[in-house]
């Protein structure tokens, strides 16, 4: 669908939904408890939606028992012999090692944009750790049959921290104590929220800086309570919106999470927006603002944000990090200076790893998620800066992560 979207300020409060990297640890985690587990605060966006799939062919036996409280009865005893993950990269990267605890063949399907991602990583590791495992030129479909027996195998983790999560979780299980060695790993904070999320279903897991895990075998997890945090992804959108157009507050987060995009709030500062830090919520408010440099290696996420707050700023923001953003929905930062082009803003690719935007006045025009929902959000976030209307095409996959991100932004709106 087109999306057509003026300018304008925002001013109010919003709360985004889940972090949908908490919610779908949590579900493997549940998957793997032979109890049960209620999950409170879950928002059901695609990929949600795909994990849950995952769990369900998996094993596990599901009830809504309101809007945003599920209840797991988890349990390993998969219901067919192929595991769709739809598009979620997280869910194929998380459940392949999961299914490889199983003695026959698990068959690993993935569809759209997800089929041209990178997922040969998994398959040494798996090998070296006792299960067999087939990808098909690097990519999805992806084979594999256990029992994972563990042991030792190190990890390329140049390229996504997600599969080395799926590890994480799986390992526990297997009959022999494991040591994971990781390669060049990025995305550290989100191995951190693994950890954790392990820890709240009773598994040990060990770790030396992030880069070595020593993961006891033959534990077990425990069903348990577990309330899951907003999305700092999501959040960081909404606080960009108030940072370039007025007013925003994002309700159910704090900035002691240890999800990585909290580091938005650093940048944020940086540019010089003001930033109000309360118990359960953070606020960004407008003020006038500069060009900033950032590292966003270990946040790749933050990207579209971060452009958009780029192209509100005075002269050129320089953002680390570009080679994060090859491998998403799309390849996001060819998408941003592309699309940010169509709007009058300057976008340029350094030598050094780098995306370089001069701000500048926003102009009207058609332009395209890329069936990427963090490229459409940025998008529409861009609007309200614009000296007329900006029409979003293909904003529908907004839903990904985020399915009400339209609603909740004409709500704020003034």
């Amino acid at each position: 669908m087109e999306i057509t979207l003026l300018p304008g300020r925002v001013a109010g409060a919003l709360t985004p939904p889940c972090s949908k990297s908490y919610a779908q640890r949590a579900l493997a985690a549940s998957l793997l408890a032979e109890e049960t587990s209620v999950l409170h605060n879950v928002g059901f966006c695609d990929d949600t939606r795909s994990a849950l799939r995952c769990i369900e062919m998996l094993g596990a036996e599901t009830q809504r028992i309101d809007e945003r409280t599920l209840s797991v009865r988890g349990g390993l005893r998969p219901r067919s012999g192929v595991l769709a993950v739809g598009e979620s990269g997280l869910a194929a990267r998380l459940f392949t090692p999961i299914a490889a605890l199983w003695h026959e063949t698990l068959r690993i399907e993935g569809e759209k944009s997800l089929l041209q991602r990178p997922m040969a990583m998994m398959t040494p590791p798996l090998r070296e750790l006792g299960a067999r495992a087939a990808d098909s030129d690097g990519r999805l479909p992806f084979e594999v049959q256990g029992p994972l027996q563990g042991g030792c195998a190190r990890v390329d983790g140049s390229v996504s921290s997600q599969f080395i999560t799926g590890l994480l979780l799986a390992l526990p299980l297997a009959a022999r104590d494991s040591t994971i060695f990781v390669d060049r790993a990025v995305s550290v904070p989100y191995l951190d929220m693994t950890v954790h999320t392990a820890e709240r279903f009773g598994v040990t897991i060990c770790h030396n800086d992030f880069s070595e895990f020593y993961i006891p075998g033959g534990q077990r997890y425990r069903g348990t309570d577990f309330a899951i945090e907003g999305d700092w992804s999501a959040a960081a959108m909404l606080l960009a919106a108030g940072a370039v157009a007025g007013e925003v507050a994002v309700r159910n987060v704090s900035m002691l999470s240890r999800q990585a995009d909290t580091a938005v709030c650093e940048a944020l500062v940086r540019a010089g927006a003001a930033i109000i830090d309360e118990p359960h919520s953070v606020t960004a408010a407008h003020r006038p603002l500069r060009g900033f440099e950032f590292d966003a290696t270990e946040c790749p996420d933050l990207f579209p944000a971060l452009a958009v707050l780029a192209a509100a700023a005075e002269g050129v923001s320089v953002i680390r990090g570009v080679s994060r953003l090859r491998h998403k929905e799309c390849d996001r930062a060819e998408a941003i200076r592309e699309e940010f082009g169509r709007l009058g803003i300057e976008v340029d690719f350094g030598d050094d790893d780098t995306l370089r935007i001069r701000g500048g006045e926003v102009r009207p025009a058609t332009v395209d998620s890329h069936g990427d929902h963090r490229i459409a959000m940025a998008l529409a976030v861009m609007a309200l800066r614009a000296s007329g209307p900006v029409v979003v095409r293909d904003a529908e996959c907004v839903a990904k992560s985020y399915p009400d991100f339209f609603r909740d932004l004409q709500h704020i709106c003034v």
